[in-house]
C-alpha cells in the first residue's frame, strides 16, 4: 500500500493564507510518501535522490562481532553533513539468503555512531521501503551510512531508489506551517445580508472560537478530585483527558472479585461535567509487573474466565463513555495472556471489547515506535505486520496508539515512521507524550516543542495527549507546572502552542459585497453582526475540507 501526500496544488493558497511567513521559498517540500508492501521493482528516489543523486553505493565488508562473513553491504560515503540540518533518508531494500530479516540503517561519523536512523522487514526476491533520518549533534566531514542485519545472520543486502534530502530548521518549520494552514485552517465567508435578501455592506462583526476540533489533553489522576486550581487550570487548557492509573485493572480490582470504580467513576464526572473528551487506559497491559498479583497466579480455564469477567464489567459499565480503548497495552513488548491463554487471546479480547461498546475507537497502544527505531520489538513494520495479522483473524481495529516517551526526537524519522503507519488509513494519536527527566526541565521544554509542532502538523495525526498528571511528588517525567500551578518551560510551551493553534478573536467589517473572510482553526464559532440598530448572533461549525466555508447571516 502506498501513502502519499502531494501538496504543490496548494503552494499560492499557501502563500495568500500565510502573510507571517516569506512569501518566496526555494527549499524543499516534504514529501509524505510511504509503502508497506513489497514490490517486484522499486518506485522512482524520492527527492529524485537528494544529495545521493548520481552517488552510487560502495560495497562493505559485512562484520559480525569482529569477524568478516564474506558478504558485503552497501553502504554511501556522505561528506560535509552539516550541524542542525534535518536529513530525511529513504531506500529500496531486497534481501537473498533469509525469507525475511529486520534491515537496519545506521550512521557513523567521527565522533559518534547512530545506531538507528530507520529500518524495514524486508522480504526475500522483492523491494522494500525504509524510511527513516536523523539530525546530527555535532557537524562530520566524513560519515559512513550503511546497512545491516538486525540478528546478524548472513544475507545479501541489495539497495536501489536511495534518497538523501537535508532540511535547514527553517525549512522544517516553514513546511509543519504549510501543513498546519492546508490541514488544521480553513477559509470562511461570511455573507451578511437584509430580510430581503439585499447585501449590507460595512456591517460590524465579531467572530470567537468557542471550542477546538483537534483534541489536545493530558492524563489526569485522582488528585485532581477536589482539588479546584487543579481542575480550572485543566479545564482552561485541554478538551481531551485520560486516566492516568485508575481504570487499569490493577486499580479497579486488587482482589478477586472485589471491583471498585469510585475514583473512575468521579473523575468521569469531571471531565463529563465540562465536556471534555475521555480515552479509556486500559482494559489489559500486557507486562506481568502491572497485572494484579492474584491474576498472576491463575491459569487455564480459571484465568479466563477473570479475563472475561474484567471486560464484561468495565466494558457494560462504562459502554459509550470512552471515545477510545487501549485494549491489549504494549503487546508488541509483552505476552502475559498470550503464554497462557494460547495466540488467539489478543484477538478475543479486541472481539469482545467491539461487541460490548461497537461505538468505541479500539487502540493498539506501544512504545518505542516513533521514539527510536532500535527497539527490535516495536519497529514500525513490526507494528504494522501486528495489526494485518490481528485483521486477518478478523480483528475490529481502529486505531493506532504511539505513546511517545521521547529523551532526544529524532523528528526525520518520527514523520517517517508516522508516514507508513498512515498508509493502514486509521486513526492515529500521540497517547502518552512526555520528555525524559534525565534532560532536565529547559531542555524538556524545548524537545517537547518539537514533539508537539512534528504531531500537530502531521495530517495524519487525529489528537494529541501528554503523559503529564500531577501529584504530590511531580509528575511520571514531566511535569507542566509545580505544585502551585506555575509554569515549568514545558508547560510554558504547552501555553504557548495553545494559544498558536487557535483563531483567537477576530474583527471587521463587510465589504461591498456584503462579506467577510478569514481562515480560521478548525472548530466551533460564535459570531455576532451588528447594523446600524439591528443585531444578530450565530454559532457555526469548521471542520476540515478543502472547500471555503459559507455561511449567511440575515438581520
Amino acid at each position: 500500500m502506498k501513502h502519499s501526500l502531494v501538496f504543490g496544488g496548494f503552494w499560492a493558497f499557501f502563500i495568500l493564507l500565510s502573510g507571517s511567513l516569506v512569501a518566496s521559498y526555494d527549499g524543499p517540500l516534504y514529501d509524505f510518501s510511504a509503502y508497506t508492501e513489497c514490490k517486484a521493482q522499486p518506485e522512482e528516489p524520492l527527492y529524485q535522490g537528494g544529495i545521493l543523486k548520481d552517488e552510487p553505493p560502495i560495497m562493505k565488508p559485512a562484520i559480525i562481532g569482529k569477524t568478516a562473513t564474506g558478504f558485503y553491504t552497501p553502504a554511501f560515503l556522505l561528506k560535509n553533513l552539516t550541524l542542525g540540518n534535518l536529513y530525511c533518508f529513504s531506500t529500496w531494500i531486497k534481501i537473498q539468503g533469509a525469507n525475511s530479516a529486520l534491515i537496519r540503517a545506521s550512521l557513523k561519523t567521527e565522533n559518534r555512531t547512530y545506531n538507528c536512523i530507520g529500518t524495514v522487514l524486508a522480504k526475500n526476491g522483492c523491494w522494500s521501503f525504509l524510511k527513516g533520518g536523523f539530525v546530527l549533534d555535532s557537524p562530520s566531514n566524513l560519515a559512513l551510512l550503511l546497512f545491516q542485519n538486525s540478528d546478524d545472520k548472513d544475507i545479501d543486502i541489495t539497495i536501489d531508489s536511495s534518497s538523501l534530502q537535508p532540511f535547514t530548521d527553517q525549512e522544517w518549520r516553514f513546511n509543519q506551517q504549510f501543513m498546519i494552514n492546508t490541514q488544521r485552517k480553513r477559509a470562511v465567508t461570511i455573507h451578511v445580508s437584509d430580510q430581503q435578501g439585499n447585501r449590507l455592506q460595512g456591517a460590524a462583526i465579531t467572530i470567537n472560537q468557542v471550542s477546538k476540533d483537534f483534541p489536545f489533553g493530558s492524563a489526569i489522576a485522582h488528585t485532581i478530585l477536589g482539588n479546584l486550581p487543579y481542575q480550572n487550570w485543566f479545564v482552561e487548557r485541554f478538551n481531551a483527558a485520560v486516566f492516568e492509573n485508575e481504570l487499569k485493572w490493577y486499580a479497579t480490582e486488587p482482589d478477586q472479585g472485589k471491583t471498585n470504580y469510585t475514583l473512575a467513576d468521579q473523575m468521569l464526572e469531571f471531565v463529563r461535567g465540562h465536556q471534555i473528551i475521555a480515552r479509556g487506559h486500559n482494559i489489559f497491559w500486557e507486562d506481568p509487573k502491572y497485572t494484579p498479583a492474584w491474576v498472576r497466579n491463575l491459569t487455564g480455564p480459571d484465568l479466563q474466565s477473570a479475563v472475561n469477567s474484567r471486560i464484561q464489567s468495565l466494558m457494560s459499565k462504562y459502554k459509550e463513555e470512552f471515545i477510545h480503548w487501549d485494549v491489549s497495552n504494549e503487546m508488541l513488548h509483552f505476552d502475559f495472556y498470550e503464554q497462557r491463554l494460547g495466540p488467539d487471546a489478543t484477538l478475543h479480547f479486541y472481539e469482545t471489547a467491539h461487541q460490548s461498546d461497537p461505538l468505541a475507537t479500539l487502540f493498539m497502544n506501544e512504545f518505542n515506535v516513533v521514539e527510536t527505531c532500535s527497539d527490535v520489538k516495536s519497529t514500525v513494520d513490526t507494528y504494522i505486520e501486528r495489526i494485518r495479522e490481528l485483521e486477518r483473524g478478523g480483528m475490529y481495529m481502529d486505531g493506532i496508539g504511539l505513546e511517545s516517551h521521547f529523551t532526544v526526537p529524532n523528528l526525520p524519522l518520527m514523520r517517517a515512521v508516522i508516514d507508513k503507519l498512515a498508509t493502514l488509513r486509521l486513526p492515529i494519536w500521540l497517547t502518552e507524550v512526555d520528555i525524559s527527566s534525565s534532560v532536565g526541565k529547559e531542555l524538556q521544554g524545548v524537545y517537547l516543542e518539537q514533539v508537539l509542532r512534528e504531531g500537530f502538523s502531521h495530517p495524519s495525526v487525529n489528537g494529541i495527549m501528554l503523559w503529564t498528571a500531577l501529584h504530590p511528588k511531580g509528575c511520571y517525567e514531566m511535569c507542566l507546572t509545580d505544585e502551585n500551578f506555575k509554569n515549568l518551560p514545558a508547560g510554558d510551551v504547552v501555553d504557548k502552542l495553545l494559544k498558536e493553534w487557535e483563531s483567537g478573536e477576530m474583527k471587521g467589517v463587510t465589504d461591498e459585497h456584503g462579506s467577510y473572510s478569514f481562515y480560521g482553526f478548525l472548530g466551533e464559532y460564535k459570531v455576532n453582526v451588528g447594523y446600524g440598530d439591528r443585531a444578530a448572533n450565530s454559532t457555526f461549525s469548521l471542520p476540515r475540507s478543502d472547500e471555503t466555508k459559507h455561511f449567511s447571516i440575515h438581520l
